[in-house]
């Protein structure tokens, strides 16, 4: 009797166990892979309650390196979905292995060097986002395109007008990089993200000096990270009106142009406006940008001192006109990059300016007790002057509470990881962090953890930035690899003009789209109104599936960052 009743209990949780391996489950992970040394995660999305899954993990050569359980699942309330987590962070040979659950398989891939590829694709972006260059065969491969958008003959708008630069004055504001998937250039925009890629360089400089990226600059004497920022920075600078040190807004059509390539843009440009918040952006990037060159004065002669000139020149002018918050003038429809509280940005401009000069001019102007520490986007740029502050830490010990802005800088650190920790899905994304351009907001969270484990040394900080890198590469609400090229199911359609109409199949690579974001303003075609599942992947969709340099560049840091700490 006791035997057939074994037989019979045995039979209940073989047919329990082949139910659960077959119910509607989904694999999501890292689509490029996993690096050696460091946390291994796959999560398994249902519908329903995931309980009792077997999984096997193969080798090559078919043999079975890790089996287990799925006991019990949690519920991740953005997707309305259960998770299950697998950690096979002990797989640490490297090679190519099969995850098996049921009749549903996956390939993971284990590597020494997992981001080295993705690392270079991120940042060769900006490269295919110049603007007023020929992208030439030997640099852009099949995206090569001719000439166009010189931006030699851009017109002074009404709103920007004065005595010495009246209305429809013609100036030379060439090159800089377009900010998204259309043909503008803002200031602000250009703010964070310029300096999140001399951040990168100033935190990493033996690496960067090595570091190649096959752009027309490489074999000069300076690093390719820094020639693709001076294309930049030669822009910003032509923002600047010489007789007043104020800055453009922004550098565009009166409305977008049509879905057209640069050589087919026929609308006139203008700059507009001057703002408070482009001053404050200005002279924060040029002041970091300043000490930076100061290193190469003989590749560069002369930049460095006319970078830090143009910085002091922008804050005076941001110092006597501190509320000049834009808005589009009548008759511009193009995007407005508002702001209507700058005080983070003053910090963050008075950090860098003292930093740089030591003039006790700036010294006076910072407060550390009002530096925000929240995460950085462009309408909040005050946890920049953190990070710039406790990288030059022993300079300042003296100078400033330099205590006090590291306190701020691990604690949010340590909220980010514990939501990564604690998270379904391990990641640090929540309900409120799903909003336009959620992936910015992804990327810099990430970079958050890395500034501090740069500050701390605490590894479990990096541990926890390796792991949520998974979310960008599709460990994520839809697994769907949200930069383009990467993965086996990356986003194919962003809305992206340059992609949109080159006849070429493939969308220019590496490049990150904006992601889910329950308001759908686009009114496109969407499979979920759940926050971490709003996503398009349509050229349609501009609220959830357009590109933007800002959103780019923490993955810049990011990648190549951990691709430096996983190789040195």
């Amino acid at each position: 009797m006791k035997y057939i009743i074994y037989l019979f209990l045995l039979t209940v949780l073989n047919i329990t166990a082949q139910k659960s391996a077959n119910m509607a489950i989904d694999i999501r992970l890292n689509q490029l892979g996993y690096a050696i040394g460091k946390t291994k995660i796959v999560s398994i999305n249902s519908a329903k309650v995931i309980s009792n899954l077997h999984y096997r993990i193969k080798n090559k050569k078919g043999d079975v390196v890790k089996k287990g359980v799925i006991v019990k699942s949690q519920f991740w309330k953005d997707a309305s979905e259960y998770v299950g987590t697998i950690d096979f962070s002990e797989i640490n040979e490297e090679g190519e292995y099969v995850l098996v659950i049921g009749d549903k398989q996956k390939s993971i891939r284990v590597s020494s060097s997992i981001y080295k590829e993705a690392a270079k694709d991120v940042f060769k972006y900006y490269y295919y986002s110049r603007s007023g260059i020929e992208i030439k065969k030997e640099f852009g491969g099949k995206w090569a395109r001719p000439l166009a958008m010189l931006d030699t003959k851009a017109k002074v708008h009404s709103s920007a007008a004065t005595k010495k630069r009246p209305e429809g004055t013609v100036i030379s504001a060439s090159k800089g990089w377009y900010d998204a998937g259309d043909y503008n250039k803002y200031v602000v925009n250009s703010g964070i993200t310029t300096y999140t890629l001399l951040s990168a360089y100033e935190n990493y400089k033996a690496y960067y000096k090595q570091r190649k990226f096959n752009i027309p600059e490489t074999n000069n004497n300076l690093p390719d990270i820094l020639d693709e920022v001076i294309w930049n920075l030669d822009w910003m600078l032509a923002m600047q009106d010489p007789n007043d040190g104020g800055v453009y807004h922004k550098l565009t059509g009166l409305k977008f142009s049509g879905v057209i390539m640069p050589k087919d843009y026929k609308l006139d440009r203008y700059v507009v406006k001057k703002s408070t918040g482009a001053a404050l952006n200005f002279a924060a990037v040029t002041a970091v940008a300043a000490r930076i060159f100061r290193e190469f004065k003989k590749e560069k002669p002369g930049y460095s001192t006319r970078l830090i000139n143009a910085s002091k020149k922008a804050y005076a002018w941001a110092k006597q006109h501190p509320n000049v918050y834009f808005l589009n003038p009548k008759g511009v429809k193009t995007g407005q990059y508002e702001d209507s509280n700058v005080l983070g940005e003053f910090q963050w401009a008075a950090v860098e300016l003292f930093i740089t000069t030591k003039d006790t001019m700036y010294k006076k102007d910072i407060n550390i007790k009002s530096i925000s520490n929240k995460v950085p986007w462009w309408q909040d740029t005050s946890a920049l002057a953190l990070y710039s502050i406790l990288h030059f830490e022993k300079e300042l010990t003296k100078e400033l509470n330099v205590l006090l802005a590291k306190e701020k800088l691990l604690n949010k650190a340590r909220n980010l990881k514990n939501r990564i920790e604690k998270s379904p899905m391990r990641i640090a994304m929540s309900a409120q962090d799903y909003l336009w351009g959620s992936n910015g907001v992804a990327g810099n969270q990430l970079l958050y953890l890395i500034k501090a484990y740069e500050v701390s040394k605490d590894n479990s900080f990096l541990e926890v930035a390796f792991a949520g890198t998974d979310y960008l590469l599709g460990r994520n609400g839809l697994g769907v690899s949200f930069i383009t090229g990467l993965g086996e199911k990356a986003s194919k359609n962003p809305h992206h003009r340059i992609s949109e109409v080159d006849k070429i199949q493939q969308a220019i690579p590496g490049m990150v789209v904006g992601g889910p974001q329950p308001g759908q303003q686009d009114k496109c075609k969407y499979l979920s109104k759940m926050p971490a599942k709003s996503y398009s992947d349509t050229w349609c969709s501009y609220a959830s599936n357009e590109v933007a340099i800002n959103w780019n560049a923490p993955m810049v840091y990011v990648m190549n960052a951990l691709h430096y700490y996983q190789t040195k």
